[in-house]
C-alpha cells in the first residue's frame, strides 16, 4: 500500500487525561495510551478503566481515535487476568489495542473478536513476511520496528496491505526494539513488563577484576573528565523526512513521549501538526522552517538524531557527556479562561514566574504570542507579583484574547 489515499494519522502519547486532551487539542488525530495492567510503562500515570472509557468519549466527540497499548511480555498469571482486561476495553468502546506477544494477541482474538489489533513495535517487526503474517492473523495496523531505513519500510509497503505505523519523534531505545535486560539485572524492574529504570542512561566506568596488573583499576571509556554514557542515544527527529515516510507508504507518524510533560506533549504535537499538513499538500515543495526546529528545541529533548531511517546508527547517534535533558524555554503556566468584560486572562502555575518577565504563549491553534504577565491578581483578587506556588490559581490583564490551554513559557537564561 505504498501509494497513501489519505493525509496520515498524527498518533501522539497520554500519559495521562491532561496529556491525552492536550494532545488531541494540540492537533493530534490519535492518541495511545496505557492502562494500569499490561503496558510497557508502569512509571506513567496511566489510566483504570473509568478514566480510558472518558478519554475514549472525549476522543470520539473531536472525531478522533484512542488506542491502548497490552504490549507486554506476558507470563502465565498475566494470561489468566487477561479476559476481563479485555473485555474492560471493549466496553470503554477504545479503537485498537497494541499487542506484542502472540499469547495475547490469540486471547484477544478469542475474547474480543471485534476489536481492532495493531502490532506493538514490541514485536520487533522488521521485514516484509512477518508482516504478511502478522496479516494474516488479522492485523489492521503494524507498528514497525525503529530499525528500519526508509528503503526498507517502502519495500515492506510494497509488498503487504496492512497498515504501517512508524515513529518519527522521540527517545530511542539502545536494545533492539526495546528488548532489554539491564534494568532488571541492575535493579530488579523488568522493562519488558513495563518497569524499566532507563539503566542505559546511567554514568558507566570500565574497571579489572581479578588477577593481574593493578586489579580494581578504573579506566575512563573515553578520556573526559565528566565520564560516559557509552549507552545514551539521541532523540530521534524525523521532522525533514515526511515526504519520504509518505512516500514509503507509512500511514501513521507516531511521537513517543507518554512520560513526557504537558508541555512536550503539546509543543510537538503543534510543530508535526503544521509539518504533516504542509506536507500533505504540496510533498514536492515541502521544506522545515526554522521555527518548527526551534520549537521543537524549547521542549525537554537531548540532542537529535535520524536514527536508521537514513543510514545505519554510527558513534554520533550516543551523548556521552550527559544524561541530561536540554531544553531552551521552561513551562510556566496554562491559560485556564478569558473574562472578555474585564480583559482577564486566567492561570495554572506549573513554574514559579513573576510580573514584567518576557513571556511566550503556545496556543492550540500553533499561534506564538510574546506576552508579559500585568497587574496579577491571585483567587481571591488579591495583588501580587508572582506565582511561587505549585498550580497556584492567579490571573493578569489581557486586552487580547487568549485560548483556553495555551501553554506560558520562559526562556531559559544560562548562568
Amino acid at each position: 500500500m505504498a501509494k497513501l489515499t489519505h493525509k496520515p494519522e498524527l498518533l501522539a502519547p497520554a500519559g495521562n487525561m491532561e496529556k491525552g486532551r492536550m494532545a488531541l487539542l494540540y492537533g493530534a488525530d490519535a492518541i495511545y495510551l496505557g492502562g494500569k495492567m499490561f503496558g510497557l510503562r508502569a512509571f506513567a500515570n496511566n489510566f483504570e478503566l473509568d478514566e480510558i472509557a472518558e478519554m475514549t468519549a472525549y476522543a470520539h466527540s473531536l472525531g478522533k481515535k484512542v488506542y491502548v497499548t497490552v504490549n507486554i511480555f506476558a507470563h502465565n498469571d498475566d494470561i489468566a487476568r487477561l479476559p476481563d482486561y479485555l473485555r474492560g476495553l471493549e466496553q470503554a468502546k477504545v479503537d485498537a489495542l497494541l499487542i506484542s506477544d502472540i499469547g495475547v494477541w490469540a486471547t484477544a482474538r478469542q475474547v474480543v473478536p471485534n476489536m481492532a489489533l495493531h502490532v506493538s513495535t514490541q514485536a520487533n517487526t522488521t521485514n516484509y513476511a512477518a508482516v504478511q503474517a502478522w496479516e494474516r492473523l488479522g492485523a489492521e495496523r503494524v507498528v514497525l520496528a525503529r530499525e528500519l531505513s526508509l528503503g526498507e519500510i517502502k519495500e515492506i509497503s510494497a509488498k503487504t496491505s496492512v497498515e504501517l505505523e512508524a515513529f518519527v519523534h522521540g527517545a530511542m531505545c539502545i536494545s533492539y526494539s526495546g528488548r532489554c535486560l539491564l534494568s532488571s539485572y541492575l535493579t530488579g524492574r523488568d522493562g519488558n513488563r513495563g518497569a524499566c529504570t532507563q539503566a542505559c542512561r546511567w554514568e558507566y566506568d570500565m574497571y579489572k577484576l581479578g588477577e593481574g596488573k593493578r586489579p580494581g583499576e578504573y579506566f575512563d571509556l573515553e578520556e573526559d573528565e565528566r565520564g560516559t554514557y557509552v549507552m545514551n542515544s539521541k532523540d530521534l527527529c524525523l521532522i525533514e523526512y515526511l515526504p519520504q515516510l509518505l512516500d514509503a507508504g507509512v500511514c501513521s507518524l507516531k511521537i513517543e513521549g507518554r512520560m513526557k510533560s504537558v508541555h512536550y506533549v503539546a509543543t510537538v504535537v503543534s510543530v508535526y501538526r503544521r509539518a504533516i499538513d504542509a506536507c500533505w499538500q504540496d510533498r514536492e515543495h515541502y521544506s522545515v522552517p526554522g521555527e518548527w526546529i526551534t520549537e521543537l528545541n524549547k521542549v525537554s529533548h537531548r540532542q537529535y538524531t535520524t536514527g536508521f531511517a537514513v543510514s545505519k546508527p554510527d558513534h554520533n547517534a550516543q551523548v556521552y557527556t550527559s544524561s541530561k535533558y536540554e531544553q531552551t524555554h521552561d513551562f510556566v503556566g496554562i491559560v485556564t479562561g478569558y473574562d472578555a468584560a474585564n480583559k482577564r486572562v486566567y492561570f495554572e502555575q506549573r513554574n514559579n514566574v513573576k510580573a514584567g518577565e518576557p513571556l511566550e504563549l503556545l496556543q492550540p491553534d500553533g499561534r506564538l504570542l510574546s506576552f508579559v504577565l500585568t497587574e496579577m491578581q491571585d483567587a481571591d483578587g488579591v495583588a501580587i507579583d508572582c506565582a511561587p506556588h505549585a498550580q497556584q490559581k492567579f490571573s493578569a490583564y489581557s486586552a487580547k484574547e487568549l485560548l483556553p490551554n495555551s501553554l506560558l513559557r520562559r526562556k531559559v537564561v544560562k548562568e
